[in-house]
């Protein structure tokens, strides 16, 4: 469990607290690209880390992040006019560019001298692999971008979701080093043989240990390197994965040579917008493509015109009760639908991680917390995260592979290990001697 400071620590994200300023000091994905579809487009409204911004495209199709309000009086931005290269305030005419300067003071007999003394905050943005990524924190500690393998991916090869979870980023975010609650929240009460994790994954035995462990966790130049073993009846099932600083997970296996990646990033305290991505070193099939869009199994359906899932807190995610004594162990459809119901009320919207009573299969939530309060505490008194200035350090991949229960362990733990870096290498193999 954590102290009450610390537990404040690690979950407060705004302007000037230790989290919010590690967090700014790392590029994070903050909105679809598809939400600035083209040049001269719509003014967003967006909300990341406590702070009221808009994003918009200016003419030369260069996405801008800037504050919500006009510096002159705090006019909306967000009823702003986007033309020739900026966005200008309607109620006295202020322009400004993406880079936040000002180039058009209208109202004003010193505008030509004034304007060059007024910017409104502005935040460097980039668009790689259909989201836009901004950096929020001191110009010049400016790091360069992570250099996941997905970055500059074709556009088939990737596929992305967003959708907000009502609840802190870190309780979102725990359940992806939380090796023993597959088994349970994620299982059918038919030994799994009807379970569309299985089906819909392909990636079978998944669930049949349902005590699965960490035996070897590490700390990397982005964050931890954990491996889990799960027991099977016919060998052992041990599997790679990465936590990355601050908020990026290797999330499993989506399907064959198709890996996860999920980004949860504050909104607020008590709001995360969720990242829900896919890639692989090959074009996604369309099979996959249909199930992600249409299948409303590993991607919660939204309410039209939001990023709200369907099934959510106000509806108690439409649990079927019937079915849960029956078929499934939660009765929630949908893969991700029952982690959201237990994330999003865990003693409320933030945690009280004083109740908490931990196991040893923790030990990977534990150290994550161990990474960020050390890391922020160290940024507190001065001395800067290395994490954001090693972006190699984060061309990572999950890896997964099944051995014959005669293979000594820490043999199993270097091979899987050894795939780390490389590129094409079947994601699951569960065959014996595989």
């Amino acid at each position: 469990m954590l102290t009450k400071e610390d537990n404040e620590m690690i979950t407060q994200v705004g302007p000037g607290t230790p989290m919010g300023e590690l967090f700014r000091r790392f590029w994070l994905p903050v909105m679809l690209s598809k939400e600035v579809p083209g040049a001269d487009s719509t003014p967003v409204r967006l909300q990341i880390l406590g702070e009221s911004l808009i994003a918009f495209k200016d003419s030369d199709g260069k996405v801008g992040i800037i504050d919500a309000y006009c510096p002159h009086r705090g006019a909306p931005m967000f009823f702003g006019r986007n033309e020739e290269c900026g966005i200008r305030c309607v109620y006295h005419g202020w322009k400004f560019d993406v880079d936040g300067k000002c180039v058009d003071l209208p109202n004003s007999p010193e505008g030509e001298t004034y304007k060059d003394k007024v910017t409104i905050a502005s935040y460097p943005a980039v668009e790689k692999a259909g989201m836009v990524w901004a950096y929020m924190g001191p110009k010049d500690k400016q790091p360069p971008l992570p250099a996941f393998d997905f970055m500059d991916m074709p556009a088939e090869n990737t596929y992305v979701m967003k959708f907000v979870l009502k609840c802190n980023y870190l309780q979102g975010m725990e359940g992806d080093y939380d090796p023993s609650h597959a088994g349970y929240l994620h299982s059918t009460l038919d030994d799994n043989t009807s379970n569309q994790a299985v089906l819909v994954g392909q990636v079978g035995n998944t669930f049949e240990d349902p005590m699965p462990r960490y035996v070897d966790i590490e700390d990397t130049d982005a964050g931890l390197e954990m491996v889990s073993k799960s027991q099977l009846s016919n060998g052992q099932l041990v599997g790679l994965g990465h936590w990355m600083m601050p908020i990026f997970c290797t999330a499993g296996i989506a399907g064959p040579g198709i890996f996860s990646s999920n980004m949860r990033i504050p909104i607020d305290d008590e709001n995360t917008m969720f990242f829900r991505f896919r890639w692989s070193f090959e074009p996604i099939p369309d099979y996959e493509i249909k199930e992600y869009k249409y299948g409303n199994y590993t991607h919660p359906e939204l309410i039209p015109g939001t990023f709200l899932p369907i099934e959510n807190m106000a509806n108690d995610y439409k649990v079927d009760r019937v079915a849960q004594k029956n078929y499934s162990f939660t009765g929630i459809k949908n893969f991700p639908l029952p982690e959201i119901a237990m994330m999003e009320d865990q003693w409320g919207p933030i945690a009280d991680r004083t109740q908490e009573h931990l196991l040893t299969s923790d030990e990977g939530i534990i150290r994550v917390r161990q990474r960020l309060i050390r890391t922020a505490r160290r940024l507190m008194e001065g001395t800067e995260p290395t994490e954001p200035w090693a972006p190699e350090a984060y061309k990572v991949k999950t890896v997964r592979q099944f051995f014959p229960s005669d293979v000594p362990l820490d043999k199993a733990v270097a091979e899987v290990k050894s795939q780390r870096f490389t590129t094409r290498r079947p994601m699951i193999e569960m065959e014996a001697g595989g």
